[in-house]
C-alpha cells in the first residue's frame, strides 16, 4: 500500500500524523523503495489495525 492509500484507509489521517507515528514506533511496518517512497504490505497494515483494536478493547 502507498502512504496515500493508508491515509485514506485510516479515514483521512494527516501525512504528518502518520510520519509521527512512524518516528515513535506506533505506525504500521513499512519498507522504503529505492526511490525513498514508503510502502506497506496490506497484511502488515491489517495486522497493525487489528492490534490497535485489541489494545482498545
Amino acid at each position: 500500500m502507498t502512504v496515500p492509500e493508508m491515509l485514506e484507509a485510516l479515514g483521512g489521517v494527516s501525512r504528518d500524523t502518520f510520519y509521527k507515528w512512524r518516528q515513535t514506533g506506533k505506525g504500521p511496518r513499512c519498507f522504503a523503495l529505492p526511490n525513498g517512497e514508503l510502502r506497506c504490505r496490506k497484511v502488515d497494515f491489517v495486522a497493525w489495525l487489528e492490534g490497535l483494536y485489541g489494545a482498545a478493547a
